[in-house]
């Protein structure tokens, strides 16, 4: 009986999340996930893209060495961990920052865009308040490998209608 129970509850699951996704709300907010998502990761895999092509790693050289020797070598395997590592910490700061952005009402995390490169936090996009350009730098300051904060921040307030009616 539980194990139906279970299923049944499951499968409600399910149908309510295919039903939400399958709405504009639903795509809307799985679109913008994946662009977070793209955004956090895009530096990791342009080091690693990068530093395939210093080490003539891509598959046509690696085929040829292959066919020459029987083997592939690279000597500088350790800077390349350290590129990597470098990117992959970069995108840990980024996603760190923007998870210090969603709880305050004052910063919309949509609205502020975050770049991490060796340490150095951008911050760019629309602010409602100087006071709010402050509060992003300090989150972005207080998370961790964060050695610089740069804020292209613009001050546009929140539309207000003040019109009289009549």
């Amino acid at each position: 009986m539980k194990i139906f129970l279970a299923l049944v509850v499951g499968i409600v699951i399910g149908a309510a999340a295919l039903w939400f996704y399958s709405t504009k709300e639903g795509q809307s907010t799985l679109r913008t996930t994946g662009e977070k998502i793209e955004s956090a990761t895009k530096p990791a895999r342009d080091a690693i893209q990068d530093k395939v092509a210093d080490f003539k790693l891509n598959p046509q050289d690696i085929k040829d060495e292959l066919a020459k020797t029987g083997q592939v070598v690279r000597r500088k395997a350790q800077q390349v961990g350290q590129s990597i590592a470098d990117a992959t910490a970069d995108a840990r700061t980024t996603a760190a920052i923007k998870a210090k952005l969603v709880p305050d009402k004052n910063l919309s995390a949509l609205n502020i865009s975050v770049n991490t490169t060796d340490g150095v936090v951008t911050l760019s996009g629309v602010v409602s308040s100087p006071d709010d350009i402050g509060k992003a730098m300090v989150l972005a300051m207080e998370v961790e490998g964060v050695r610089e904060v740069i804020s292209t921040l613009q001050v546009k307030p929140k539309s207000t209608d003040s019109k009289p009616k009549g």
